[in-house]
């Protein structure tokens, strides 16, 4: 019989049959190599290594809510799973996409009867907590409190962005890691052995090379590497003496392209490390930062709108002619698509890293936002209103105003600042590239 106790009760209740056991026998090739121990669970050493707050609590049975978060295919269920094997607490486990109020009220209500007269804890299982909405959060809420339920969330969305606080304030949040390369040959090994759970009981030949570029292939995530797997054991046929030889080639059919994994929390750090390049000066980071959101799907003009808006934050005025590549590669987009523009959108990244850096048009802009936001607003002085109106002479609008062209050098010095700003100095130059030069005229008209 395939699988433990523990799996048949829970996935497939207290009764096997046989069409249980052949459905259980058909389930993916990852789900059915899921560790059913902590000694051979892979990776996540931080948070399930010996003496630390996690495995000592799972070996206590002391584990309060929690919500695991990481990248898919990482154990994050596995490990839940575990959990439950390895304690006398009772396990349920629902979908936030599928289950609902009512649903969370049938497994409150099945916990409190089992703590009282059973003396048994439950661990409720949420997958893609995530999804839950705000009423079936507040319906689980007071069992939390209570004890009553013990709350797993498995999670690929930072739950402190995606979750209702109230949920994760009452919950310790473990943040799971990709696996390492090593880490899924290891999955992948494992599978090939096991006779009874995985595909042991075929002839399977695979080179330790084809096996690493599995692992490689697979980013982290075993659950990938082990569906790939599965596809090609079972649409390769045996040579003559029965073995089925699994090469690089026909890998790269399985997997057909590496897995670039991408959730809303990933896009924003990759967003993020993007900009920070850019204003770092490092064209090849900004460039592999780029490549990678691209070949994740996201939108280029995106990817675009903040290198023109790094091209005034970060470079500004120290080179003008960032924000000119920006714009020409944004306009080269819309114009020709991808994959041809991403030559321009190319040049423009490296035109912006490789500038001279200033923040003042940044700050400049940021203390004129600040004043107006929190400043009197007075009346416009009077040499400076408009006068393009019949009767403005009558008025004596634009009294006092001098034209600077008729001056030396088109220039003389008069107020034309806002009242309260008298004082204010928002652009100042720094010392490279352009602005070195506009430091040194606007200190000569200063003088």
């Amino acid at each position: 019989m395939i699988g433990t106790a523990w799996q048949q009760a829970v996935f497939f209740g207290d009764k096997m049959d046989l069409f249980s056991m052949q459905t259980q026998r058909m389930a993916p090739l990852a789900d059915r190599m899921r560790p059913k121990k902590l000694e051979d669970f892979l990776g996540q050493e931080h948070i399930v290594g010996e003496g630390t707050l996690l495995r000592r609590a799972i070996r206590a049975d002391a584990l309060t809510s929690c919500i695991f978060y990481g990248p898919p295919g990482c154990g994050k269920t596995t490990l839940a799973a575990i959990i439950a094997e390895n304690t006398n607490a009772s396990f349920e486990k629902l979908n936030a996409v599928t289950s609902g109020v009512a649903d969370v009220r049938r497994v409150i209500e099945d916990a409190d009867r089992r703590l009282r007269f059973e003396g048994r804890h439950t661990y409720l299982l949420l997958d893609e907590c995530h999804r839950w909405s705000k009423a079936q959060s507040d319906a689980l809420l007071p069992a939390m409190e209570k004890g009553t339920i013990r709350f797993i969330g498995s999670t690929t969305e930072n739950p402190t962005i995606a979750m209702t606080p109230a949920i994760v304030s009452r919950c310790r949040i473990f943040e799971f890691r990709a696996l390492s390369t090593e880490d899924v040959e290891k999955a992948v090994r494992r599978a090939l052995k096991d006779g009874e759970n995985g595909l042991g009981f075929l002839n399977i030949h695979m080179t330790d090379e084809t096996i690493r570029k599995l692992a490689d292939m697979s980013n982290g995530d075993v659950r990938i590497a082990l569906t790939a797997l599965e596809l090609a054991a079972l649409s390769t046929d045996a040579d003559r003496d029965g073995v089925i030889v699994i090469d690089d080639g026909i890998i790269s059919q399985s997997m057909q392209r590496r897995i670039v994994p991408m959730d809303e929390s990933l896009y924003y750090d990759m967003l993020s490390a993007f900009c920070k390049s850019l204003r770092g000066s490092d064209s090849t980071a900004a460039l592999a930062w780029s490549a990678r959101l691209l070949e994740a799907g996201c939108d280029p003009r995106l990817i675009m709108r903040r290198v023109m808006a790094h091209a005034s934050e970060d470079v500004g005025l120290a080179d003008p002619m960032a924000m000119v590549q920006a714009v020409s590669a944004m306009q080269a987009l819309n114009l020709m698509g991808l994959p041809e523009a991403k030559l321009p959108m190319a040049q423009a990244i490296i035109y912006v890293c490789e500038a001279p850096k200033s923040n003042a048009v940044a700050v400049a802009i940021g203390e004129a936002d600040e004043d107006a936001r929190n400043l009197r607003h007075e009346t416009v002085p009077n040499h400076l209103r408009d006068t393009h109106y019949k009767g403005a002479q009558r008025l004596n609008r634009g009294d006092g105003y001098l034209y600077p062209h008729d001056f030396p050098g088109h220039y003389v010095r008069q107020n034309y600042r806002p009242a309260g700003t008298e004082d204010r100095d928002y652009y100042r130059p720094g010392d490279l590239g352009f602005e070195a030069e506009l430091k040194e005229r606007k200190k000569q008209r200063e003088d």
